[in-house]
């Protein structure tokens, strides 16, 4: 059985607090693992996350800020130290590869595990495998960051009440499906278009056009929110996003559930970012993130 779902490890900002960890987040993708930002902290997180280091099969990081990367050092020896059995690919932003070398190589280990350096220089598409496509998209920020978007085929559901109306069944519906019509009867009779689930995570930006193009259409979006609308002035001068902002991005890209993240110790009510994304006219389903969350990507829409 298929299992997709974002894995909360940590939500803060600069500072940890006593409830927020640094960043840290894994997308369960089918049979794969993506975690997002390791700051530190991440391998007591996914201790209590019930994640694995065998649950981990590619790490993207957006930037080279410590909250976003400090934690590369111990969850690469983790990996190593596991003997995971499969190869893990790291994204980073190529700008960054000296700090990626080091945080690597910060003491010594014994590399038992293939790591693959896939450094990001330029937008685009950065992997893609039978069950999704992953690209990156540049970002604004004080140091280079890129923006992570997955996207999965679109495919076709057969309807199996339509394939018995025409008596299709057996060999023939592969026939159709592989040949596109079986006789009179087309696939587009016995089928409808599945859009495949789309995802994205921003971390540190100000509103810019990689925000737009990573958010499009997304069933679930991970968004920074850091501050709230009222330091705007703030959120801009440090590049980053209000909570009005974000939910803003969200619903002009027609998201389906978006999920706030990444808070300034500076606030101790989490209610203030939902009030005010919703404030800001997002309609969709709405998550203010929390350490150790575990939120599902939504069902796949059937289009015809």
């Amino acid at each position: 059985m298929s299992v997709r779902e974002f894995v909360v490890l940590g939500t803060a900002s600069q500072v940890p607090t006593r409830h927020r960890n640094h960043n840290g987040y894994l997308l369960r993708w089918d049979g794969e693992g993506i975690l997002f930002d390791p700051g530190e902290g991440t391998q007591r997180q996914m201790l209590r996350a019930g994640v694995a280091a065998y649950d981990i099969d590619r790490i993207c990081v957006t930037h080279f800020h410590g909250d976003h990367s400090l934690g590369l050092a111990g969850v690469i020896q983790r990996i190593n130290l596991d003997r995971v059995p499969h190869p893990v690919t790291a994204h980073y932003p190529a700008s960054g590869r000296r700090f990626f070398e080091r945080l690597r190589y910060a003491t010594a280990y014994r590399e038992t595990v293939e790591l693959t350096e896939a450094p990001v220089a330029a937008d685009g598409v950065l992997a893609t495998t039978g069950a999704y496509t992953l690209s990156g998209h540049r970002l604004s920020h004080p140091v280079e960051s890129y923006g992570y978007r997955l996207v999965e085929p679109d495919r076709r559901r057969m309807l199996p009440a339509r394939l018995a109306e025409y008596g299709i069944r057996g060999p023939d519906v592969g026939r159709i499906q592989r040949e596109g019509a079986l006789g009179p009867v087309t696939l587009d009779d016995v089928s409808e278009h599945r859009r495949g689930q789309r995802f994205a995570f921003i971390m540190d930006t100000r509103l810019c056009d990689g925000v737009h193009a990573l958010a499009e259409g997304c069933d679930l979006l991970v968004i920074e929110s850091t501050f709230l609308d009222e330091d705007e002035r703030l959120a801009t001068e440090h590049g980053h996003l209000t909570a009005g902002q974000a939910a803003r991005a969200a619903r002009d890209a027609g998201v389906r559930h978006l999920v706030l993240t990444h808070f300034s110790q500076r606030y101790d009510d989490p209610s203030l970012f939902e009030a005010q994304a919703r404030a800001a006219g997002f309609e969709g389903e709405l998550t203010v993130a929390r350490d150790l969350d575990r939120i599902p990507v939504p069902s796949r829409h059937h289009l015809l």
